[in-house]
């Protein structure tokens, strides 16, 4: 539809009936992707070629309700996927809340290149970095702790953020 053109049959019909659409989707249980699924029902009218419809209205009920079951159904594939995915990831079939060996000595070997890095930034900069961030100590009590500004435990902060932040770009922590 050109800006200069008014809007006919189906794409003046479903203007006019936006709100009412976008209720029918939510009473049919569209929840929060109503909006998305009517923004599909417009794509599929503003480039659909065909003749005249006689129940715009009703076709246009029809064809929101039927990508609202599509919507449906993709999810609950993707869920039955993601459950057979995690089953075959244990031996139990069942999810398991501990991650693997091999994880956990990728994350001891990342956490000890992590420490190393910071402590190549200065003792006092990594105690900072250690006693927030790991040790979840407030910031004034960590200038208290250390014997230094708040400023001070500001910028030792920043140092190390901006440090771990040069690292993750480079891909540093990258798992295998």
């Amino acid at each position: 539809m050109s800006e200069t053109t008014p809007p006919s049959g189906l794409e003046a019909a479903f203007l006019a009936h936006r709100e009412t659409l976008l209720r029918f989707l939510r009473a049919r249980g569209a929840g929060e992707a109503a909006e998305d699924i009517l923004h599909e029902v417009w794509l599929r009218v503003s480039t659909r070629e065909s003749g005249p419809v006689a129940a715009p209205l009703a076709y246009l009920h029809s064809v929101a309700n039927s990508l609202m079951i599509d919507r449906y159904r993709s999810q609950q594939k993707a869920q039955a996927r993601e459950r057979e995915w995690s089953a075959a990831q244990t031996l139990s079939g069942e999810a398991s809340p501990h991650p693997s060996a091999e994880r956990e000595v990728f994350a001891a070997r990342e956490a000890a290149r992590v420490l190393a890095m910071l402590d190549g930034l200065g003792a006092r900069v990594a105690r900072v970095f250690r006693l927030h961030r790991v040790e979840g100590m407030a910031q004034k009590d960590v200038a208290r702790e250390v014997g230094i500004s708040l400023s001070t435990v500001e910028g030792d902060l920043r140092k190390a953020y901006r440090a771990l932040d040069e690292w993750k770009r480079h891909g540093e922590g990258e798992e295998p």
